[in-house]
């Protein structure tokens, strides 16, 4: 690891150390977990800045969940209409009264990041069977 020095504000350095000491870290630590933090908010953003009538939500899990801008309909949801139940972008859009972009926006979403989506379907699919048992 790399050794940086800067300066944090008094304020921000005190607050810090509260923190941290009330986490039983040292200052370091906590300002290497709140960097990180930050860095994976940022990532998590940046995906959506290409997919506008897209968003996240923080899930259950503590990971962001990529949905629908403004409905709440998970990305998921319309990768399972699509790949699994075989509808159409058009029959998607009258099944879930969502735009053509919207839907063109989610299936785009889902192509680019299909693996973690997937990931996330079987994680489901797993937890409901382990609950219908």
């Amino acid at each position: 690891m790399t050794s940086d020095s800067f300066n944090l504000p008094l304020l921000l350095r005190q607050k810090a150390q509260r923190y941290a000491a009330s986490l039983g870290i040292s200052l370091e630590q906590f300002i290497v977990s709140a960097v990180a933090e930050k860095v994976e908010i940022l990532t998590e953003h940046h995906k959506y800045l290409v997919f506008p009538e897209l968003t996240s939500r923080w899930g259950a899990s503590g990971l962001a969940v990529p949905i629908v801008h403004g409905t709440g309909l998970r990305v998921q949801t319309l990768a399972i209409a699509s790949q699994q139940w075989g509808l159409s972008a058009e029959q998607i859009t009258a099944e879930y009264d969502l735009s053509e972009a919207q839907v063109n926006a989610a299936l785009a979403f889902y192509a680019v990041h299909q693996q973690e989506i997937d990931e996330a379907i079987a994680f489901e699919v797993a937890l409901e069977s382990v609950h219908n048992v």
